[in-house]
C-alpha cells in the first residue's frame, strides 16, 4: 500500500509530552483527536492537537521523556485515509490522482507526469517527455508550473491534463 509523507515531528515543547508538528501537506484539518497515522516508530493515535501552535500529543507518549522518542518521526497516511479525511474544492486535486497523466497541449501528448514538486508556493509538474520530442533532440524531462498561465483543465478520472505553451517550455528545457 502506497503511503503518503505528511508531517514531521519535531521536538518537545513544555513538560506534558507535547511535540511540534511541521505540516507537509495542504490538509491540516485531517488531524484530529483520534486519528491515527502511521509512522516510521509504529502507529500513532493523536491524543491532543492545537493547529493554532503547531503541536501535537500522541497516546502512550504523555510523558516529556517517551515524547522525546518521537523527535524527527515522520507521519504517513495512505490513498484510502487520504480521501476520507480530505475534502477537496471545485477543481482541485490529489497529486497521486495527476501523477501519471498525459499532458496533452492541442492535440499532441508532450510527455507524461512523473512527480510533482512544490518550490516556494508553486507546485511544478515533473513531465517525462514523450519519446518522439526525445528523438527530435529535445530533453527527456521538464518541469511546467501548476498555474492558470500553462493549466487549463487537469481531467484525474481521464489521466489527462490539458495546457498551453507549455510546449514552448519543454523546447526552452
Amino acid at each position: 500500500m502506497e503511503k503518503f509523507f505528511i508531517a514531521q515531528i519535531g521536538k518537545t515543547v513544555g513538560l506534558w509530552g507535547d511535540l511540534r508538528l511541521h505540516l507537509h501537506t495542504d490538509f491540516p484539518e485531517q488531524f484530529k483527536i483520534g486519528q491515527i497515522y502511521q509512522s516510521d516508530r509504529g502507529d500513532l493515535e493523536i491524543l491532543t492537537i492545537d493547529p493554532v501552535h503547531h503541536t501535537i500529543k500522541f497516546r502512550g507518549y504523555e510523558t516529556l521523556e517517551s515524547a522525546k522518542k518521537l523527535v524527527n518521526a515522520k507521519l504517513y497516511t495512505d490513498k484510502e485515509k487520504t480521501l476520507e479525511n480530505c475534502q477537496l474544492k471545485e477543481g482541485e486535486h490529489f497529486w497521486f490522482e495527476l501523477i501519471g497523466s498525459s499532458v496533452v497541449e492541442g492535440d499532441e501528448v508532450l510527455g507524461k507526469v512523473t512527480e510533482i514538486q512544490r518550490l516556494l508556493d508553486v507546485d511544478y509538474l515533473l513531465v517525462e517527455t514523450d519519446k518522439h520530442w526525445i528523438d527530435t533532440g529535445l530533453p527527456s524531462s521538464f518541469l511546467i508550473p501548476y498555474i492558470p498561465r500553462y493549466i487549463l483543465e487537469a481531467d484525474s478520472d481521464a489521466k489527462k491534463i490539458f495546457t498551453k505553451d507549455t510546449k514552448d517550455i519543454l523546447e526552452a528545457s
